[in-house]
């Protein structure tokens, strides 16, 4: 493609930063255009600041070994897809390759600027890569991009409380143990009893942590009604109820938005009875934990967390970086646990929803050859340092997992919910943003799921759609002891 002055310019300058190739062409009467335009480049762009570094380490790393340029180029995310059909169709000048979310791949290929990927090292297949990856950038049966990295949430929770507990719980029963030892040998001998050495092995204390973990939301709710919580506690679990990317994982095994791939509208299932059965636990979570959503946002909830006023949240993977540099900076004096998103009971599972950012070959590009080898460069090969340099946890699952926490959110994201690809359902996310609001707010759950299907599907069909009521079921025993005893307590208080 033909580049103008100004990206000649910025590439020039990039050069320079990075070391690469362009001193040793300099001759006494070249010009900037001149340099430039004897170069047969992959023009790159992204959005994230944060990359910077990585992208051009990137380039360069690509560049000894295939002996091919790569400019990367830092772009606004503002009207993304737009700048790049402008800059490839109107003005000739876009990008070969470009990052963009898998939500946009429908938009992107319909457009023209997605094209079936080559696959030159053969990595796109579940060897390198979860289904939940490869169902994200499939569209139409076509694989049109690279899976590169990912966002997905999963359980957060204080370490230190959970560690005090459980050595609290088996330094009891160890005691309680040898109490009864004790008093049996004492009844033996004749003697008075004494209680001996009570101390517990790391290992048990780790294995009970495991235990104390909620694998479920009967389970979450059973620890905070027992939970006997440090003075500075002020909730034991409490999350953003507002952004539906921290609610979804409720609804997300009984919801369908276009298949596995997020792309077929023949099929949508958003109004039936384990949906309503999911939703129903979610209100009730609002009664037993008792907050109101507009007192909660993602940054305010992990503020929280970071003073020890929280003992479980949910998160992303950005997490990570906040808590250790909160740490580093004397702001954050706990350690942390991350583990799945628990299950809503033995009879309802959870999935998350999950974002994945692919690298795309443009589909107007005059170098799909070179710029396919280094989208399956920067997914493969180059995934390898993509967290270390920039906290982001790649797709492939032969680089995600560095650490145990890196693992949790990857094992996460194997079972998640890809965001959907269909232009048609783009507004079902704020839609269903209102429809969580209001079901958290105490509106009948089979009303309001009703509600959205109908808009959703009329949408899809072209044509009004109606759906057929379905009456809620009652609600599972377990949880309404639970909101019961929550109840007498503070109504207890109230009285006291």
């Amino acid at each position: 493609m033909n580049f103008s002055k100004r990206i000649m310019s910025v590439v020039l300058c990039t050069c320079m930063v990075i070391g690469v190739f362009i001193s040793p062409f300099l001759q006494k009467n070249d010009t900037t255009e001149d340099i430039i335009a004897g170069f047969d480049s992959v023009v790159v762009w992204y959005t994230d600041e944060s990359m910077t570094d990585y992208m051009n380490a990137m380039a360069v790393a690509f560049h000894e070994k295939y002996d091919i340029r790569v400019i990367p180029q830092l772009q606004s995310g503002l009207d993304y897809l737009e700048s790049i059909y402008d800059a490839s169709v109107r003005e000739e000048n876009g990008p070969d390759v470009y990052i963009i979310s898998n939500e946009a791949l429908e938009k992107a290929y319909l457009s023209g600027l997605a094209t079936e990927i080559a696959d030159p090292d053969n990595i796109v297949n579940q060897e390198h890569f979860p289904l939940a990856a490869l169902n994200a950038v499939t569209y139409q049966n076509k694989k049109i991009g690279y899976p590169y990295y990912f966002e997905t949430s999963v359980l957060l929770y204080n370490k230190s409380y959970i560690y005090e507990m459980a050595k609290n719980q088996l330094m009891a029963e160890t005691a309680e143990d040898v109490e009864t030892e004790s008093e049996a040998a004492a009844a033996a001998d004749g003697e008075s009893s004494s209680v001996q050495n009570t101390d517990v092995s790391e290992d048990a204390v780790k294995e009970r942590i495991e235990e104390l973990i909620p694998k479920t939301f009967d389970e979450l709710l059973t620890f905070a009604d027992s939970y006997d919580a440090p003075q500075a506690v002020e909730a034991v679990f409490k999350w953003d109820v507002k952004d539906i990317f921290y609610n979804y994982f409720f609804i997300g095994n009984y919801m369908d938005v276009g298949g596995p791939c997020g792309d077929n509208t023949d099929e949508v299932d958003i109004y039936n009875l384990d949906a309503i059965k999911a939703m129903q636990i979610y209100q009730n979570l609002n009664q037993f934990f008792s907050f109101e959503s507009e007192d909660v946002a993602y940054n305010s909830v992990i503020r929280e967390f970071m003073e020890g006023k929280l003992v479980f949240t949910t998160a992303t993977s950005d997490i990570m970086k906040t808590l250790q540099t909160a740490a580093e900076e004397g702001e954050f004096s706990f350690e942390y646990g991350l583990a799945e998103i628990p299950d809503l009971n033995d009879e309802l599972i959870t999935k998350s929803l999950s974002v994945t950012n692919t690298v795309v070959v443009n589909g107007f590009s005059d170098k799909k050859e070179d710029a396919d080898k280094f989208a399956s460069y920067l997914a493969g090969e180059g995934s390898a340092s993509l967290y270390e340099k920039t906290g982001k946890i790649p797709s492939n699952s032969k680089e995600a997992c560095k650490d145990d926490k890196t693992a949790v959110f990857y094992q996460e994201y194997s079972n998640s919910v890809p965001l959907p690809k269909m232009m048609v359902t783009s507004n079902l996310w704020v839609q269903l943003e209102v429809t969580f609001a209001k079901v958290w707010n105490g509106a009948s759950v089979s009303k309001s799921l009703q509600s959205l299907s109908e808009m959703i599907m009329s949408q899809v069909t072209g044509t009004e759609y109606r759906e057929e009521y379905i009456d809620e079921p009652e609600e599972e025993e377990t949880t309404i002891e639970y909101l019961d005893e929550e109840a007498e307590r503070e109504a207890a208080k109230q009285e006291g």
